[in-house]
């Protein structure tokens, strides 16, 4: 089964500035090498990307860097996510007049004693003021940090209003058989894990793909993942790299995720800068890092 939006998407770290404001060249760079090591798409400003610390001049103005930088923009797929839905639409319109794969977008999460009709008029009144067929939305599951859930009934409402338009789900509460149920019961709805470990497991359910964090490190072995799954004769190659995978990302969990993927990359990309993160997350300190880069080293080494 095809889907509109399939495949591996890398949940982008955004990089910073010392002074707190993204640093366009260096994510330009950051996005083309991550399409250079396997990704098919990268899913900027989203919970990795530090979104909810932007503006959204400073979001649209990453949108261009990453196209300028030579990601392609059939190959985006930006976080428009606002609890205002003023800003909302103001940051989709701007991702689908640049010719963007699709959005992601978050319930609202502030306010959150919502029914599933009142986040209904929620998504519709930002698809409907962007009102534009180019739309594609890939819902963001992530109740842990919203607190709103996106239900099944949610799910048939907006799919049934907007078929065209609201095309799949990033499942990032860790429960496959909500992923699984997702994709038995809505054919054609791309489901997306949000954590690496699980794209080998969605992909056997049905399912299209990952937005993932540790893809920032590990393009590779999720491409091989994704693109062999399904081939008796490379399930070795399969195993290998689902192990791989599992591995870099328990060492993304060793501290909090954020500062400690954006380490990471701060060896991967032999660049300090990407240790900058936004308040209220702090950098890990030298120690942790240290320890970081030493599992890196044995990682690779294996």
């Amino acid at each position: 089964m095809s889907f509109a939006i399939e495949g591996v998407y890398c949940a982008s770290a955004t990089p910073l500035k010392s002074d707190g404001t993204p640093d366009l060249d260096l994510f330009g760079r950051h996005t083309k090498a991550l399409i250079e090591e396997g990704c098919h798409g990268i899913a900027m400003l989203g919970s990795t990307g530090e979104a909810s610390s932007f503006g959204v001049r400073e979001r649209m103005a990453l949108v261009e860097a990453a196209l300028k930088g030579g990601t392609l923009p059939e190959q985006l797929l930006p976080g428009t996510s606002s609890c205002s839905v003023t800003d909302a639409v103001e940051m989709t319109r701007h991702a689908v007049q640049a010719g963007v794969k699709g959005v992601v977008l978050l319930p609202p999460f502030y306010y959150t004693a919502f029914s599933d009709a009142s986040l209904f008029r929620f998504y519709a009144s930002i698809i409907e003021k962007v009102n534009d067929s180019r739309l594609k939305v890939i819902l963001y599951h992530i109740p842990m940090l919203t607190g709103v859930p996106i239900s099944h009934t949610l799910i048939e409402m907006l799919v049934r209003e907007f078929p065209e338009t609201v095309v799949g789900i990033k499942d990032s509460d860790g429960k496959i058989e909500n992923m699984h149920a997702i994709s038995a019961r809505f054919p054609g709805f791309g489901v997306l894990a949000g954590a690496d470990p699980l794209l080998l497991p969605v992909l056997q359910g049905g399912g299209a793909g990952c937005i993932t964090a540790s893809s920032n490190v590990v393009a590779p072995e999720l491409r091989v993942v994704y693109d062999h799954w399904n081939d008796p004769s490379k399930a070795a190659e399969v195993k290998a790299a689902q192990d791989t995978i599992v591995a870099w990302r328990n060492l993304t969990n060793a501290y909090t995720q954020l500062p400690t993927v954006k380490t990471m990359l701060a060896r991967r990309r032999d660049d300090l800068g990407w240790l900058n993160v936004h308040p209220p997350f702090s950098p890990l300190d030298r120690a942790e890092a240290e320890k970081v880069w030493a599992e890196m080293a044995r990682l690779e080494a294996l």
